[in-house]
């Protein structure tokens, strides 16, 4: 007899920068005759599920997170959960499944370090997955020596306000904007940085560390911790599939006004799913895209702003750019992307944000709010240079003719414009066959047969 299909359970963070990566690597696997079980927690699991257009490979299971709704969106409230809730609920289902359906292997998001002790625990294979760049879990195995050459102080706060480079072709990123210190609170603070310490251990000891990220993009990473594999960019446009593990409803005629624009001329605005302006500073972004007298498809969540309500524009912004720009609620963003009438990005450079711009050679204004954004800036703005920092950390806002300036220096910059080409060139080689991400995938796909 034939060895039996293997059987996976991925586990993601549940937020949609997290899930997005974990999913598109469960529908790769699935593809290749793999069985996948995808663990969401009960608040994202519908929205996860409905966001495929037909019937998926990848079977889904919810879990509770033990939060009640109003705690959600309290500070801190979701990462505490998740971190001391979700091992438990996972350890149960692995537990539950193997009565009927043996697991061989949990392949968990990397930032849930406690999920490897619940896998070995269980006798089974484990896998860390990274959504991030690699630059941050170098960081992460660095917290020691941060602590022993003073640093950060036993809190996570920054004692030394030197920029620190970890070494070449890493980013150059200030004590004060390490992802932890980001967040604006002592207690969450404290809570991301001892989980951050906890989780080497598990990158240490797990069967594989698996990155969505290219190691022609971040060679620097791969030296200094030469444990990760990476396998990205991992983007449905690479498997010519549409996007999946969306939490909103894209606006379906977006692309439909790309279409009425000239080559390179559209800014692009989103800032993911999660991050936002105040109301002070979106009012100036709305008065830049206006002033720079380009067309601009600009997301606009509803809930930008959560506690102060509905964003306010400027007052006759609208009627003043109605044959201008374009406000959608959300947007397909890997179409948009690929579009040839986008120009620029202008974007909070979370990590799928700023993968899907290198892969299509899009320049990036970038505007980081929190965590490793302000890592990915660096190395769109320091170390691959296709792009500028547009937005501050010091809570000064940035007014609306900065904002003008700064897109007329990217859209005009040709060198910038032909190194951003580049970089998408090198993408999509290391994506294809013979490409050293198509090549880690397939050896990481054999293995998970063998288990």
């Amino acid at each position: 007899m034939g060895k039996s299909q293997p059987h996976i359970m991925m586990v993601a963070f549940p937020m949609q920068g997290h899930v997005i990566p974990l999913l598109e690597l469960a529908q790769v696997l699935a593809a290749h005759g793999i069985r996948v079980t995808f663990v969401n927690t009960e608040m994202v699991h519908d929205r996860v599920v409905s966001s495929f257009a037909g019937e998926s490979l990848v079977g889904f299971v919810s879990v509770p997170d033990g939060l009640e709704p109003h705690e959600r969106y309290v500070p801190g409230k979701l990462t505490e959960a998740v971190y001391t809730i979700l091992p438990g609920k996972v350890e149960a289902l692995i537990r539950e499944i193997n009565d009927h359906s043996k697991i061989s292997c949990l392949v968990y998001d990397q930032s849930i370090g406690s999920l490897h002790q619940v896998a070995r625990d269980a006798g089974i294979r484990s896998v860390a997955f990274l959504p991030a760049a690699a630059a941050l879990l170098v960081l992460g195995l660095h917290i020691p020596q941060l602590l022993r050459h003073g640093i950060i102080d036993d809190q996570g706060n920054p004692l030394d306000n030197s920029p620190l480079q970890l070494g070449p072709t890493m980013p150059i990123v200030n004590p004060t904007h390490f992802v932890w210190h980001t967040v604006r609170n002592t207690t969450l603070q404290k809570l991301i940085l001892d989980m951050m310490r906890q989780n080497n251990n598990s990158i240490n000891s797990a069967d594989w560390v698996i990155c969505n990220s290219a190691l022609d993009l971040e060679p620097g990473a791969s030296t200094l911790a030469p444990q990760i594999t990476f396998v990205g960019p991992l983007l449905a446009s690479n498997r010519l599939a549409d996007s999946a593990g969306q939490f909103y409803q894209h606006d379906k005629d977006s692309l439909e006004w790309l279409d009425q624009q000239p080559p390179s001329s559209v800014i692009y605005v989103s800032f993911g799913s999660y991050a936002g302006l105040g109301p002070a500073q979106f009012q100036e972004l709305a008065l830049g895209l206006e002033h720079a007298n380009r067309p601009f498809l600009w997301v606009v969540r509803p809930n930008a702003m959560p506690g102060v309500g509905k964003p306010q524009f400027p007052n006759g912004f609208l009627e003043r750019t109605k044959s201008q720009g374009r406000i959608v609620g959300w947007a397909n963003q890997q179409k948009v992307l690929s579009h040839p009438s986008v120009a620029c990005f202008v974007s909070h450079c979370g990590w799928n944000s700023t993968l899907e711009s290198v892969s299509n050679g899009v320049p990036m204004l970038c505007w980081p709010c929190y965590a490793d954004q302000f890592i990915n800036q660096s190395y769109v703005c320091d170390i691959w240079r296709v792009g500028l920092q547009l937005g501050r950390d010091n809570g000064v806002i940035v007014p609306f003719d900065e904002i003008k300036e700064k897109i007329e220096r990217v859209v005009g910059d040709e060198e910038l414009k032909g190194r951003a080409l580049q970089l998408k060139e090198m993408m999509g080689h290391g994506a294809r066959e013979g490409g050293t991400s198509h090549q880690n995938l397939k050896n990481f796909i054999t293995w998970l047969h063998e288990c």
